[in-house]
């Protein structure tokens, strides 16, 4: 429970990080002078609870009772329901066939590259501590 609340104050944090990040892209970069604040609060509500989510669920890699690829596939249909959620509502995504087609795409191939990053990291943290334990 420390951990779930630890890593839920944590992506808390960061979703709210990359929602004052994007607000100041949006003022500095677009043109836009005035801001709705509706759509605003509304945005960073979904990128708040985008980051809360996103460093939640990988608490199922934890879970040694189930096998990777288990925990893989719940982790992705957790994620990808959730995030497709908050798109859709929020308007993020386009609520057409194509905009949910394209954007699973993109987010297929955002999450392989991702997992496969970690994947390849936790594992050669796994063969240093074998060959220190070997060591002794």
């Amino acid at each position: 429970m420390k951990t779930f609340l630890t890593r839920s104050i944590l992506g808390i944090f960061f979703g709210s990080f990359l929602a004052i990040v994007t607000i100041l892209a949006v003022i500095y970069l677009g043109d836009n002078e005035i801001l709705d604040a509706a759509i605003l609060a509304k945005n960073m509500l979904g990128t708040v609870f985008c980051g809360w989510f996103f460093t939640v669920t990988p608490l199922l890699f934890e879970n040694e009772k189930l096998t990777l690829p288990v925990q893989t596939t719940l982790h992705f249909l957790c994620v990808t329901v959730l995030y497709f959620i908050v798109a859709f509502v929020l308007g993020w995504i386009p609520f057409t066939l194509k905009g949910f087609i394209g954007m699973l795409g993109i987010f297929i191939v955002f999450y392989a590259i991702i997992w496969t990053s970690f994947y390849l990291y936790f594992r050669k943290q796994a063969a240093r501590l074998n060959e220190e334990l070997r060591g002794l």
